[in-house]
């Protein structure tokens, strides 16, 4: 499971919103002073990024959390996103060169483009099935510090 540290910015009945703050494991590297990635880290580097968890817990706004998603979610949702268009976008230029190869290249690349489309539309209709399915979601696990409301600090489990 990969675990992430995160603070509740609003709790309901089964869900909470996270925030969460971006990290790159550039900092941590040796060649990160001349490295091209970890320039371009730098730009995401601090900000934050708001989740939508599944929580059994009984949070308040505040909370710090560790949250967890299920290892093969983000190996799915990475394949979903990047592959199946690149698969649509060869597949409609492998096409589009058997149906008009002698007609000339920019008919060849229109029709790569179409796949390109098409399968960042069924990427996108498929995220929209797994969005309401738990299997799918990021889960609170745990809460991690202590919350303070009203000047007491109720303490965390």
């Amino acid at each position: 499971m990969i675990e992430e540290r995160a603070r509740v910015m609003e709790a309901g009945s089964g869900y909470a919103w996270l925030e969460i703050q971006r990290r790159t494991a550039c900092g941590g590297c040796q060649t990160s002073a001349g490295c091209g990635t970890a320039v371009l880290a730098t730009l995401w580097e601090g900000k934050t990024i708001r989740v939508r968890a599944v929580s059994a817990t009984p949070l308040q706004p505040g909370d710090e959390v560790i949250v967890g998603l299920a290892d093969g979610v983000l190996l799915r949702g990475a394949v979903l996103v990047y592959l199946l268009p690149v698969i649509l976008l060869l597949l409609g230029s492998a096409l589009g060169q058997a149906a008009f190869g002698a007609a000339g290249e920019a008919l060849v690349a229109l029709s790569g483009l179409l796949g390109l489309g098409l399968g960042l539309l069924a990427a996108r209709a498929l995220a929209g099935r797994f969005r309401d399915d738990d299997r799918y979601q990021p889960v609170v696990l745990r809460r991690t510090s202590a919350t303070f409301t009203g000047g007491r600090v109720i303490s965390s489990s």
